[in-house]
Order: structure tokens, then sequence, then C-alpha cells
């Protein structure tokens, strides 16, 4: 009796080995999409920041403009689904190391916006500016990394 559950242990084992590129997949093809979600969301929020009173100009007297916050957005985005990936692969359980990760990325990520030197009004925009891609990735990939392929 005790060999035939180690023998469904084994048997489901390797069907998900076999799952893996198919859930791999789904996670990038996913994680792309809420990447230009997240992209257009936060565009559209600096966009509104800045009508509100948000100049963006930074330390250096630089303004950061909105295709720089789209890319940067994308960019840290794709980030977030190679490590997604990442975790996929080489962990039991994903979703959970995931969410851990990418929270305390994302507190991390709050740091430069109170030392860029920036107006009340920009560096508060610029702290929503990181959370709201997190908003829109963070469970996206969470979810898709708890999915078993189907």
């Amino acid at each position: 009796m005790n060999s035939m559950k180690e023998t469904a242990v084994v048997t489901h084992q390797g069907a998900d080995r076999a799952s893996h590129p198919h859930r791999l997949r789904r996670l990038v093809g996913t994680g792309l999409i809420a990447t230009l979600a997240a992209a257009a969301a936060t565009t559209l929020a600096a966009a509104l920041a800045r009508a509100a009173g948000a100049d963006f100009e930074v330390q250096g007297g630089e303004t950061v403009p909105l295709s720089g916050i789209a890319v940067v957005t994308g960019f840290f985005s794709a980030v977030g689904i190679v490590i997604a990936a990442a975790l996929l692969r080489l962990s039991a359980r994903p979703a959970e190391r995931f969410v851990w990760t990418a929270m305390s990325l994302t507190a991390i990520s709050l740091i430069p916006p109170l030392l860029s030197g920036a107006t009340t009004a920009t560096t508060t925009a610029l702290l929503g500016l990181h959370l709201v891609p997190a908003a829109v990735m963070i469970p996206t990939l969470t979810r898709t990394l708890g999915t078993p392929a189907g």
C-alpha cells in the first residue's frame, strides 16, 4: 500500500515536469500583457499627476518625461517576469516566493523617490507611480504562478 502512494507521487512529479513549458509560456504571455497594462496605467497616472501639479523635476533639474516613466515601468515589469519564471523553475512554492520577493523589491523601490530632492507633489506622485505597476504585476503573476497547467 505504501509503495502505491510513492508511485503516485513520482507520477505526479513527472506530469508536473511535462507541464512546465506550458506553464512558462502562459506565465510569459500573461506577464507581457500585464506589462503593457502596467505601463499604460502608470503613464496615465503620471499624466494625471502632472495635470494636478507634479512637475517630475528631480535633483539636478531634470524633468522625467512620461515616455521615460513608461519605459522604466516596462523594463522593471519584464524583470518581474524573469524573477517569476526563475521561481517557477527553481521553487516548490513559486507563487508564495514571488509575493515575498516582489513586495520586498517594491518596498525598496520606494526609497529613491524619497531621496530625489523633488517637491512634495512630485515625491508623492513618484511614490504612487511605484505602486501602480506593482498593483498590476504582482497579483497577475502570482495568480499565474499558483495556477496548475491545464
